[in-house]
């Protein structure tokens, strides 16, 4: 953490604890995944490079600007710092962005040939924007996995707006955001969820 404020150590509370219950998900194995939330002066704190999010500390959270650059020239944020940057640039009522690599998301990704899963007439599928009930069909769209985040970026730019499920990156993981970090969290466990269940309708179907 580079600095003592108070919004800043809130922040880094609960990215810490979000760090925690990914973990124990198995949704975030060894160095895997990026958390972060939006700071009210717009900046964004966001895991560093290489830590365990299961072992956070309040000192492994940093703050980027919007370009991804971090505000402390020591500090090393993740490349894929700019796919939680876009989404807060994009979408003002963004708090809090995560991203994970769990066993469904890959395979899922993996193995589905169109651009998207869709996901239809599953009750959790409510906790989406613009959801209220079951009877209707959730699209999350998947890309390419790219080693170049600028590019991958501009591909996932034009749909951002459009995605109440967040995203997933082929054979990568899942995009997933909220108001705040509770709504964040209800959503990537709401997805997750909902991927397990395809990923087993379709074992059964084989």
């Amino acid at each position: 953490m580079s600095d003592n404020t108070p919004d800043l150590a809130a922040a880094a509370r609960d990215i810490v604890q979000a760090g925690q219950r990914l973990d124990a998900r198995g949704w975030v194995p060894a160095t895997a995944g990026n958390i972060s939330r939006r700071l009210p002066d717009g900046r964004i704190a966001i895991t560093r490079s290489g830590c365990h999010k299961g072992f956070l500390s309040e000192q492994d959270v940093i703050t980027v600007d919007l370009a991804g650059q971090p505000h402390d020239a020591g500090n090393r944020p993740s490349a894929e710092t700019l796919l939680h940057c876009q989404i807060y640039r994009l979408l003002p009522d963004v708090g809090a962005v995560l991203h994970g690599h769990s066993v469904a998301s890959t395979v899922l990704s993996m193995i589905e040939p169109s651009p998207r899963i869709l996901l239809s007439d599953y009750e959790v599928q409510k906790v989406f924007a613009g959801q209220d009930t079951h009877e209707a069909t959730v699209p999350v769209p998947l890309f390419p996995n790219d080693q170049d985040i600028a590019r991958l970026a501009r591909e996932v730019e034009p749909h951002v707006a459009d995605m109440p499920a967040g995203y997933i990156i082929r054979g990568h993981g899942v995009y997933v955001w909220g108001r705040d970090m509770g709504m964040a969290l209800a959503r990537l466990e709401g997805l997750e969820f909902l991927l397990a269940c395809e990923l087993e309708r379709r074992k059964l179907k084989a």
